[in-house]
């Protein structure tokens, strides 16, 4: 459901540039993200900066899913996507825990 309305959203109406544009910069964020996390001396720190990173991972695979909804992006950029996101987030859990 979408949080400023009561109904889910109707995908032809999503604005797509926004989609298109997000997935860079949450990109970059999540690497940003992992870099600080290495940089962390205690496990605490470290765990919330990659817990950070994962959420931006997810975030920047489902922009790209957005992108692909509104004609940005092919079927196979998100299936690539998806197959390193799931690879990314494993890690990232992985050094989480």
């Amino acid at each position: 459901m979408c949080g400023c309305c009561s109904s889910d959203p109707d995908p032809d109406e999503i604005d797509c540039r926004i989609g298109a544009r997000s997935s860079s910069p949450r990109r970059e964020e999540c690497v940003l993200e992992r870099a600080e996390g290495a940089g962390r001396a205690t496990h605490a720190d470290k765990a919330r900066a990659f817990t950070i990173a994962r959420g931006e991972c997810v975030e920047a695979a489902a922009a790209v899913e957005i992108a692909a909804v509104c004609g940005s992006a092919s079927d196979a950029d998100v299936e690539r996507v998806a197959v390193l996101a799931d690879r990314l987030v494993a890690m990232l859990t992985r050094l989480i825990r």
